[in-house]
């Protein structure tokens, strides 16, 4: 772990460094990402502006420094569908363990991913990478799913793997970043995932699942 300058920061400069990281995501909770300065970050850590910036240029990198974070936890995501089954009873289950974790890993980590969709929409290409590699990390594994299904023909050869796990990742980050806004349509929270569950299954499978 090294400082700004390129020095290898001891065991308590490691341990300030992540607090003012910790410090930061704690504020992206509940202030606007523009909004967040360093000296609000440094005092809330108990340290000095001078401080932060030995260890991070500005808010964006620290920001930056967190969201990369972010995205190799992302990998865990990888394992609710690598090796899977989407065969009968275990099928649903995939699909409501794919749900269950993507929808947690979202709620998890919503400050940081609003403020990577903000970046990835503004064209920043290094938040759209971290974004992209977040999604990929269940895309790939769902194309697989859908390919290895074509092979046993069951599934039409006409139909993209890639296109359907495409859709099915966007529907899954869209549902899951306006998680708290489908209460204005009347939909309570418990009913999301099953039905959310549901459309996955279908859309990896072509078929309604066996509960």
């Amino acid at each position: 772990m090294r400082t700004v300058d390129g020095r290898v920061a001891g065991r308590r400069g490691q341990e300030t460094r992540q607090k003012l990281l910790d410090c930061l995501s704690e504020m992206l909770s509940s202030s606007p990402y523009r909004d967040v300065k360093v000296i609000d970050v440094a005092r809330r850590a108990g340290t000095s502006p001078a401080t932060f910036y030995q260890y991070f240029p500005d808010v964006e990198g620290a920001v930056l420094e967190l969201a990369e974070t972010m995205a190799a936890e992302s990998g865990t995501l990888t394992e609710l569908v690598e090796g899977r089954s989407w065969s009968g009873r275990a099928g649903w289950q995939t699909a409501q363990e794919l749900v269950d974790g993507f929808l947690e890993f979202w709620r998890h980590n919503d400050a940081i991913l609003r403020v990577v969709d903000l970046g990835a929409a503004e064209g920043d290409k290094r938040f759209s990478k971290i974004r992209l590699k977040v999604l990929n990390a269940v895309e790939s594994s769902l194309a697989g799913a859908v390919s290895e299904l074509q092979a046993k023909g069951r599934i039409d050869k006409d139909v993209n793997p890639g296109a359907v796990a495409g859709s099915l990742v966007a529907m899954l980050a869209a549902v899951a970043s306006h998680q708290k806004g489908f209460s204005s349509w009347g939909v309570k929270q418990a009913e999301i995932k099953p039905n959310l569950a549901l459309l996955v299954h279908l859309g990896v499978t072509g078929r309604k699942p066996t509960k």
